[in-house]
């Protein structure tokens, strides 16, 4: 009988009565997600690429394991007594706060006006980092260029979620099955964009069968940039509303972000080829002569001044959906 081993790192499916003491390569470790950086703790190898992390060799032989491991708890929420309303009245008009002003009252420019690249502002911790990716680079080009490249035994597969190894020409043979689309971690939750499945544990992400068919990746192609999420934020003073994109290791010749009062474009490529691009129509309004970017070795900041000193009741401004359009039933189909 089949069964899948639940050890982290393997997530292979073995037969119990073949199964030794080394049959398990997998991780004893833990996942760690530190400054764009992945990796086991058990390991000292790091990457910023979830493919590569997901295909990081166990360190640790074993026997498999087909014992799920339990579901975390989640702690109890308990909700605090009612409290009476008068207690929640301010008192002599101290401490009030201003709702945010409506939308309709404030001036807006059109969003069509001329777009203004803002000014980047380098910092002396990206400079030094990318110092190093140009000399880390020469190296790797090097040794690239006296490469043969043929797949190498032991070489997992680059298609996301699919667990298998070069071991020979007969693997070119075999079936993948792995996950199209790319991984999400969001409020707790671990999934993948092409799958509906949602779980809370790690090993158990790890371990989700894929959603789609076809065939092995031994080698990742090289198509350039491309396009991908990047995880992001934004808050506000009251003069001042800030958006930060945690991009390692920005490209500033590369990047850049335009503006007018009431639009901002996004552009921003990191980690040597790949890009992030957002679009916004802000809900206020800036002072574009008074915004900046900033660029850290871990993070792009995209400072703008308001054009009035208010809060923000949201950083974009809701779209208008249209109403669908009625038709009008001919009263002449009814006539005798």
């Amino acid at each position: 009988m089949s069964l899948l081993c639940y050890n982290r790192g393997c997530g292979q499916r073995y037969d119990s009565e073949t199964n030794t003491e080394d049959s398990c390569t997998y991780h004893p470790g833990v996942p760690v997600f530190h400054d764009a950086l992945k990796g086991w703790s058990c390991c000292k190898r790091r990457t910023t690429d979830f493919s590569d992390f997901l295909s990081i060799v166990g360190c640790t032989k074993g026997l498999h394991n087909n014992e799920k491991p339990p579901e975390p708890v989640k702690p109890e929420v308990k909700t605090s007594e009612k409290k009476d309303l008068t207690d929640l009245k301010p008192k002599f008009n101290e401490h009030i706060i201003q709702a945010p002003k409506p939308i309709e009252s404030i001036k807006r420019p059109s969003s069509d006006e001329p777009l203004t690249r803002l000014e980047l502002r380098v910092s002396a911790s990206l400079k030094q980092a990318l110092d190093k990716l140009k000399l880390c680079s020469n190296d790797s080009n090097t040794e690239a260029d006296e490469d043969t490249g043929e797949i190498k035994i032991g070489t997992s597969c680059k298609n996301g979620g699919c667990t298998k190894t070069f071991i020979g020409p007969q693997s070119n043979e075999e079936v993948c099955q792995y996950h199209a689309g790319v991984p999400i971690f969001h409020e707790g939750m671990k999934y993948w964009t092409c799958c509906k499945r949602k779980t809370s544990d790690f090993n158990t992400f790890l371990s989700l069968e894929g959603c789609s068919r076809g065939s092995h990746l031994w080698i990742k192609k090289n198509d350039g940039k491309k396009v991908v999420p990047c995880r992001h934020d934004w808050h506000q003073t009251g003069g001042s509303v800030t958006i930060s994109i945690y991009a390692k290791n920005s490209v500033p010749e590369l990047s850049y972000v335009e503006a007018n009062s009431t639009v901002v474009n996004i552009h921003i490529v990191f980690d040597g080829e790949k890009e992030f691009q957002q679009h916004l129509q802000l809900w206020g309004v800036i002072d574009v002569q008074k915004s900046y970017v900033n660029l850290t070795a871990t993070k792009v900041e995209v400072f703008m001044k308001k054009a009035e000193p208010m809060m923000w009741a949201r950083l974009e401004l809701p779209q208008k959906v249209a109403p669908p359009p009625q038709h009008e039933d001919s009263g002449d189909a009814h006539d005798p």
